[in-house]
């Protein structure tokens, strides 16, 4: 019997929520998350975008500047708050939403998401994709960065959880469950195959960069 994940994503969210004032701190104390920033101006974004799980608007700005239009959301309302202090692009629209209720209501040439897949528990994953297909235009691509396997040493793994889990804490002492899936380039790459998607990950640093093309539209 499988276990629901329903009150683990709850806490996940909550802590996103909690946490929105320390959610830049790696960005500014790691410098390959700095570099790896960069790495939008080599992919190819362009068009009308969908960012998912946008957090304090790290990235919308450089999608942004390749985009005719970009749509950022996220669930937490503070994090959304701070991106949008940040993002001063005309073409960028936020949204409030939670991925995994959220339907996208038109589709899109390029759909992004950064440390977003890591959170999305095994068991939503093919429906998440799908959801991703649906909201991409034809020859759309997704395109999505995260954590590969190696990070999993610099967090604090839970066992016995619904979902793969780690614990974090904030500043105030207060502790979150939250989903944390270390995956696999090449494991995720067969497992999209599996869905019918064309997909390319290579591996950057300890983290990952994949441009999926969706399965062949039913005519």
């Amino acid at each position: 019997m499988q276990m629901d994940d329903d009150a683990l994503l709850t806490e996940q969210r909550a802590y996103y929520r909690a946490g929105a004032a320390q959610y830049d701190r790696p960005y500014a104390e790691r410098e390959d998350l700095r570099k790896l920033l960069t790495v939008v101006d080599e992919l190819p974004i362009a068009g009308e975008v969908l960012e998912l799980a946008c957090g304090t608007g790290q990235w919308t700005p450089r999608l942004a500047a390749r985009a005719r239009s970009v749509t950022a959301v996220d669930a937490a309302a503070e994090v959304l708050a701070l991106a949008r202090a940040r993002t001063a692009s005309s073409n960028v629209q936020f949204l409030e939403a939670d991925l995994f209720e959220w339907r996208p209501p038109r589709r899109y040439d390029t759909v992004f998401f950064a440390f977003w897949l890591s959170h999305v528990p095994p068991r939503r994953l093919p429906e998440f994709w799908n959801t991703v297909a649906a909201a991409l235009a034809p020859g759309g691509k997704a395109i999505f960065i995260d954590d590969g396997p190696a990070a999993a040493a610099e967090e604090d793994i839970l066992a016995n959880q619904p979902a793969p889990a780690a614990l974090r804490r904030l500043d105030d002492g207060s502790q979150y469950r939250i989903v944390k899936v270390f995956h696999d380039p090449r494991t995720l790459t067969d497992d999209l195959t599996a869905l019918g998607w064309s997909v390319h990950i290579r591996p950057v640093a300890g983290n990952f960069i994949g441009i999926a093309e969706p399965p062949a539209k039913k005519p």
